[in-house]
């Protein structure tokens, strides 16, 4: 019972549009049905500017976040890998969402396309419907046929080392690291 009224609520909550639940989170704090969770003009917002959806036409996904943090490859801290975020993934409630966070230095940062069509088809075959990130992913092209949602800062043909270096905890969604999602 209690999956089944979570896959509805999923379903009702993917008839809303980011605006709208922008506004009952934090846009008018003194309206009785907004949260008031921040402040709207002080506060991080959950987004901005620096995602842009890449297939407008799949439209609103709702999912249980799964959440990464990858960066350059550190020879120092190797306890974690894809297969950690895979796992996590698969032990998840389904349909799950990937939220990560691409940690490069800014001379990296726009040039590492971190996910492409082998990661997204991991990430497809254990539930995940999209992915959310604050970098840029490659392979845009051959991920479309596959009919999974990707929010990013732009594409990049490039790819680089990485490692993971957190699985499951809170990741920001801008560039600059502002914010939460």
């Amino acid at each position: 019972m209690g999956k089944d009224r979570d896959q509805k609520l999923l379903e009702e909550i993917r008839q809303f549009d980011t605006p709208s639940v922008t506004n009952v989170v934090a846009t008018y704090p003194s309206h009785p049905l907004c949260l008031g969770l921040y402040h709207p003009l002080a506060e991080s917002w959950y987004t901005d500017h620096s995602l842009r959806c890449m297939y407008p036409e799949l439209g609103a996904l709702a999912g249980y976040a799964v959440t990464a943090v990858y960066g350059p490859e550190d020879t120092t801290f190797k306890r974690l890998s894809n297969m950690d975020v895979y796992d996590a993934m698969d032990a998840s409630p389904k349909p799950t969402i990937c939220c990560f966070q691409q940690k490069f230095p800014p001379e990296l940062a726009g040039k590492i396309g971190l996910s492409g069509g082998n990661m997204t088809t991991a990430m497809q075959a254990l539930g995940c419907v999209g992915a959310v990130s604050n970098g840029p992913s490659r392979d845009i092209d051959e991920i479309r046929s596959m009919k999974f949602q990707y929010l990013l800062s732009g594409v990049s043909p490039g790819h680089g080392g990485q490692d993971v270096y957190a699985v499951n905890v809170p990741v920001p969604h801008s560039r600059h690291g502002f914010g939460a999602w």
